[in-house]
């Protein structure tokens, strides 16, 4: 077993969140743990949110590739230079107040940033502009309601997956690239987890539910997908103004 600095092992002791201490457990004891470990000894199906958790709690994690018992090339995660524990995530998120929650669902008058969807206050989670894992929380958390935003679940997610398979989250984990991404900024970007890519989202609420329905079946007589169909329509429409 290799011998880690007290300052370490009192840090890993402290952490209570669940899948975050069985990863740090099992490093402790085996020098790393792999996806299968995870997967297949512990239950976890998304792995990547187990060593996120770590992370999060200010161990670093270096991924690389193991064979797995089938041979197949799977990930595996260790500690990373122990120089880089961040001491003010030891506790892991701070705690967004009442008052900083209800500041940014006005500010975006209660729509989720991404979808445009209109939520109760209750059904938007507080997220981070750039990535906590790479950001984390510093003594101006909470003070600049540009630094976040408010998110419905289903885009929270497909942030998350999205930006644990970017390469700047990855490696680099440089902020400036984040900010400049669609996940970081949607309504002003220049790529999507490094790729040339714009993306619209549209979401139908209220009475515009029944213009949505006459779109899908303008679309299906023309057996077309529904997103190829709305493009069309917005190029002949810009087409036609530039006449």
């Amino acid at each position: 077993m290799k011998k880690y600095p007290k300052e370490f092992l009192k840090l890993a002791e402290s952490i209570t969140n669940k899948r975050a201490k069985i990863v740090i457990d099992h490093i402790l004891k085996h020098g790393f743990i792999t996806t299968e470990d995870l997967e297949k000894t512990y239950g976890y199906n998304h792995p990547p949110r187990a060593a996120r958790d770590v992370r999060e709690a200010g161990i670093p994690l270096e991924t690389f590739k193991i064979k797995s018992a089938n041979g197949k090339s799977i990930a595996a995660y260790k500690f990373g230079d122990l120089s880089q524990i961040r001491n003010n995530r030891v506790d892991g998120r701070q705690v967004f107040s009442k008052d900083f929650r209800k500041s940014l669902y006005t500010a975006n008058n209660g729509h989720c940033y991404i979808c445009n969807g209109k939520f109760e206050e209750r059904y938007l989670q507080v997220d981070h502009r750039v990535p906590y894992e790479i950001s984390g929380d510093d003594r101006n958390f909470q003070q600049n309601l540009s630094d976040y935003m408010l998110l419905c679940a289903s885009c929270n997610r497909a942030k998350s997956w999205s930006c644990e398979h970017c390469e700047n989250w990855l490696d680099a984990k440089d902020i400036e690239i984040c900010l400049k991404c669609y996940w970081g900024h949607p309504e002003n970007y220049d790529h999507i987890t490094l790729e040339k890519i714009r993306r619209l989202e549209l979401t139908w609420q209220g009475i515009e539910v029944t213009f949505f329905e006459a779109l899908k079946k303008e679309a299906e007589k023309g057996e077309i997908t529904l997103p190829d169909y709305v493009k069309s329509l917005l190029i002949k429409h810009l087409e036609k103004r530039k006449r």
